[in-house]
């Protein structure tokens, strides 16, 4: 987007988050645009397409979610469990406040728009590495390549339970993570290696 004021930018997804976090999936680019004062053209111009905006939407909100979960599962110094409870609940109290935009982006967005599918994709596995090259480095998972099918399943998991949860508003949050670190502690531990080993011998 070289020549374009990254203010008026900033504003546009300011007024696209507002009509998004009232409509959900629903919200349209007129009213994205009616939002931000513009004509669609003009939205779309500071994008490229629909497309750019969807994927700079993208950006902004799973950076953050990112940003806000790093600090959990990176505590120095604090077990397993504990860094999984705190990255699994602020994961679950962000989309359960942000469900609109939660919604947007992961159903109308990516169902919409092939490139907006794929760079969402490539974010959560960027997220699935970090995880696993520190699974790794702290010799929580020795084996690297074990590490990293970890942690891409860890977060595939997380995802898609807080997906289901978001339906299911009557199950209690603390059920649901105790459930993800139960499992998470489980396919980390010793006992539970050295098993899928034989398992995979005999």
């Amino acid at each position: 987007m070289s020549g374009r004021d990254p203010g008026r930018r900033r504003a546009l997804l300011d007024a696209a988050d507002t009509v998004i976090m009232r409509d959900g999936p629903e919200a349209s680019m007129a009213a994205i645009a009616a939002a931000a004062g513009v004509s669609k053209p003009i939205l779309y111009r500071h994008f490229r397409d629909k497309s750019g905006l969807y994927q700079a939407l993208a950006d902004r909100h799973v950076h953050m979610v990112i940003a806000q979960l790093r600090p959990g599962f990176t505590e120095a110094g604090a077990d397993l469990r504990h860094r999984a409870t705190t990255t699994i609940a602020a994961y679950l109290e962000l989309i359960s406040a942000n469900r609109n935009l939660y919604r947007f982006l992961f159903h109308r967005a990516s169902a919409e728009d092939t490139r907006t599918r794929s760079h969402m994709t490539s974010l959560g596995r960027s997220l699935g590495e970090e995880l696993g090259e520190r699974l790794a480095a702290e010799r929580v998972v020795p084996d690297p390549v074990r590490a990293q099918v970890l942690g891409h399943a860890f977060v595939g998991m997380v995802q898609t339970t807080g997906e289901w949860w978001l339906e299911h508003p009557e199950v209690d949050r603390a059920r649901v993570v105790e459930g993800l670190v139960e499992v998470i502690a489980a396919a980390v531990s010793p006992r539970s290696g050295t098993a899928s080993h034989a398992a995979g011998r005999s």
